[in-house]
C-alpha cells in the first residue's frame, strides 16, 4: 500500500463509483478497478460494496478513509513546506465570521494583497460552527471564529475583542420592553450562529420567552429585518456607523459580562504555520492595524 493507492481509494469513496473516480483522476476505469482490487487483496478486507448505482464503503473502508485523508494532507503540507523559503507565496485559504470580515479584515486584505502579490488569497465566510468544521476538515488553513473554542485538534489565539449590542427597531426603547412582546422574534444567521445562544440568554434574563426565530443568510438581510421591525438581534456594536447607517435601528448597550466577546483565530494543531499565514496574522494584529492607519 502506498500513497497513490490511497489517492485512488479516496477518489472512489468521494465519487461513489469506479468510473466517476477514473474521470476525476483522468485515467481509465480498468486502472482504478485494478488498484482497488490490489489494495483489497493486500489488506485482506473488502473496502467497497458494489451495486448498480456505484459503490459504498464497507466498515473496513470507512476505517481506512480518515487515514487516506490524513496522508494526502500530510503530503500536500510536505510539498508546501519544501517550497516555503520564508517568502509568502502560493495558495492561502482562510475562513471568517461575516462580522469579523466586515469590521476588521477589509483593510488587512487590501494591504496584504499589495504587500504579497505572490499569494493567492481566498476568504470564505460562515458561522463559527461552519468555520470550525472547515478547519478540522482542512478546507481552510485557519479561521476567525467566536471564542472560546475548545477542541483537542485545534490551537487558537485571540485576535479581536468585540462589544456586542442588542439591535431592535427604533420603536423599542429598552431591552426590558421586549418581555411584554407576544410577537417577539429573534433574527439570526443559519444554524451555528455564534451569537444565537448568547442572545437567548440575554432575553431570558429580561423575562422574554416564547419567541419565534427567523433565520437569514446574510448580515445585511438580518439588519434589514430588524430595521423593518421583524425582530431583534445581537451583533457587534462596531458595525453601526462604519458598516450600517446609524439611526436605522435602536442600539441597546449591554453590561460588560453580556457584551464582551473575543474573536480567536483557530487552526489545526498538527499543521505548520506557513509563511503566507504568518504574514497575514501579523498584519491582522490590532496594534499593527492601528499603526498602519496613522
Amino acid at each position: 500500500m502506498d500513497a497513490s493507492d490511497l489517492r485512488v481509494f479516496e477518489a472512489v469513496a468521494r465519487c461513489g463509483g469506479m468510473s466517476r473516480a477514473a474521470a476525476d483522476l483522468n485515467t481509465v476505469q480498468s486502472n482504478v478497478t485494478a488498484r482497488i482490487r490490489g489494495l483489497e487483496d493486500e489488506l485482506g478486507e473488502p473496502l467497497f460494496r458494489r451495486h448498480s448505482r456505484g459503490v459504498d464503503l464497507t466498515d473496513a473502508g470507512a476505517r481506512l478513509l480518515p487515514y487516506a485523508h490524513r496522508i494526502a494532507a500530510l503530503l500536500g503540507e510536505a510539498a508546501a513546506a519544501a517550497r516555503d523559503d520564508g517568502t509568502p507565496r502560493g495558495a492561502l485559504v482562510l475562513g471568517s465570521l461575516e462580522t469579523t470580515a466586515a469590521l476588521h479584515l477589509s483593510p488587512v486584505l487590501a494591504g496584504y494583497a499589495r504587500a504579497f502579490p505572490g499569494v493567492d488569497l481566498t476568504l470564505r465566510t460562515g458561522t463559527t460552527a461552519e468555520m470550525v468544521a472547515a478547519v478540522l476538515a482542512r478546507r481552510v488553513e485557519g479561521a476567525f471564529v467566536c471564542g472560546p473554542v475548545a477542541h483537542p485538534d485545534l490551537v487558537g489565539q485571540p485576535v479581536f475583542r468585540e462589544r456586542l449590542a442588542l439591535l431592535t427597531a427604533p420603536s423599542v426603547h429598552s431591552p426590558e420592553a421586549l418581555a411584554d412582546r407576544r410577537d417577539l422574534r429573534i433574527v439570526v444567521l443559519r444554524a451555528g450562529c455564534s451569537y444565537r445562544q448568547r442572545l437567548e440568554a440575554i432575553l431570558a434574563a429580561r423575562g422574554a420567552v416564547g419567541y419565534r426565530m427567523l433565520e437569514f443568510g446574510t448580515l445585511e438581510a438580518i439588519f434589514g429585518a430588524v430595521a423593518a421591525g421583524l425582530g431583534v438581534t445581537l451583533l457587534p456594536r462596531g458595525l453601526i456607523g462604519p458598516v450600517w447607517q446609524d439611526g436605522r435601528v435602536a442600539v441597546h448597550d449591554l453590561p460588560a459580562a453580556e457584551a464582551a466577546v473575543e474573536t480567536v483565530f483557530v487552526r489545526r494543531a498538527d499543521t505548520r504555520l506557513s509563511s503566507a499565514l504568518a504574514a497575514f496574522l501579523e498584519r491582522a494584529r490590532p496594534e499593527r492595524r492601528a499603526a498602519a492607519a496613522e
